[in-house]
C-alpha cells in the first residue's frame, strides 16, 4: 500500500489571478515532490491579517497534522521576522511574525517551539524584498516536511515575544458581552470576537427562540439565539454559534452585513432585552 506524502497547506492573500499561489506550490513540489499540497485560500482580503488568522483558526483543526504556510505579510522585506512555529499538536506554522500564525498555533495545543528561517540552505537561492512566499516560506515548510529538523532552519525565540494576534476576544461583563465585528463572510454573515461560552458567562444560557439586543455602534438591533438559519423566515436577522464554535450575526437568505450596514471593528454589546 503507498504511504501518503507529507500535507502542506497554503493560505495567501495573493488572489488567482496572479501565478504567485501556483508558483508557491511548485516550489514545494520541487522539494518535496509526493507532498499533498492543500490550497485553504488565496483570497484572504488584501493585506488583512485577522482575515488569514481567522481562517487558519477556523481551518486548521480540520486538516490532518502538517506544515502550513500562510503569507498575509504587509511587511514584506522589512525587520519582521519570517518564523517557523511548532505546535504541541504536531504541526509547524510558517509565516511573518506579524500575529498571522498565533491565534491557529494556540488551537492546535499550544506553541512548543519557535524559530527564525535564517539558514540559507533552506531558501531559494536568491531571496527577493518583496516574495518571501516562494523564496522563504515555501522552501522551508518543504524541507521540514522532507524531515529538517525545526531547530536548523535558526535560531530559537521565545513564544511570548512574537506579535499577539489581531483577533480581538470579548469582554464579559455581568449582564452584557462586549463584543466586536472581526470578520464578514461570502454570505454576508458577521463572525463576532467570543464564543457562545462567552455569551453564555455574560447573560446565562441561552435557548433557540431566546431575545437578545445588540448594539452595534449607535444601532440597536433586536433578534434572537437560533440553532440555524431555517428557524426564521428570509430576511430576518438572528445569531447564532457558527460550525466553528463563534458568535455569527445572520440574515436567512441574505447578507446580515448589508442589512445591517455593518463593517469590520464596529463595537458590538449583546445584552437581553
Amino acid at each position: 500500500m503507498d504511504v501518503a506524502g507529507p500535507l502542506i497547506s497554503l493560505l495567501s492573500d495573493f488572489g488567482l489571478r496572479d501565478p504567485s499561489a501556483a508558483i508557491m506550490r511548485g516550489v514545494v513540489l520541487e522539494i518535496v515532490p509526493d507532498a499533498r499540497v492543500v490550497d485553504i485560500s488565496h483570497e484572504v482580503r488584501k493585506f488583512a491579517i485577522r482575515d488569514g488568522a481567522l481562517l487558519l483558526w477556523c481551518a486548521l483543526p480540520y486538516l490532518p497534522v502538517g506544515f502550513h504556510v500562510a503569507v498575509v505579510d504587509p511587511g514584506v522585506g522589512t525587520t519582521r521576522l519570517p518564523i517557523a512555529v511548532a505546535t504541541a499538536r504536531g504541526d509547524v506554522l510558517v509565516g511573518p511574525d506579524n500575529g498571522l500564525l498565533s491565534a491557529a498555533a494556540a488551537r492546535l495545543g499550544g506553541i512548543a517551539a519557535v524559530h527564525v528561517l535564517e539558514a540559507e540552505a533552506f531558501r531559494l537561492p536568491k531571496v527577493s524584498t518583496s516574495f518571501h512566499g516562494r523564496d522563504v516560506f515555501a522552501p522551508a515548510a518543504a524541507h521540514l516536511a522532507r524531515g529538517v529538523p525545526i531547530a536548523d532552519l535558526g535560531r530559537a525565540l521565545d513564544a511570548a515575544a512574537l506579535v499577539p494576534s489581531p483577533i480581538a476576544d470579548a469582554e464579559v461583563h455581568d449582564g452584557e458581552l462586549r463584543s466586536s465585528v472581526v470578520y464578514v463572510d461570502t454570505f454576508g454573515n458577521v463572525k463576532l470576537a467570543g464564543l457562545r461560552a462567552d455569551l453564555e458567562a455574560a447573560i446565562g444560557p441561552v435557548s433557540p427562540g431566546d431575545r437578545l439586543v445588540l448594539a452595534i455602534g449607535d444601532r440597536p438591533i433586536e433578534t434572537s439565539w437560533r440553532a440555524t438559519f431555517g428557524d426564521v423566515a428570509p430576511g430576518e436577522t438572528l445569531v447564532y454559534e457558527d460550525s466553528y464554535g463563534r458568535l455569527c450575526l445572520a440574515a436567512s437568505q441574505a447578507s446580515a452585513a448589508q442589512v445591517h450596514a455593518i463593517e469590520d471593528d464596529l463595537a458590538v454589546v449583546i445584552r437581553r432585552p
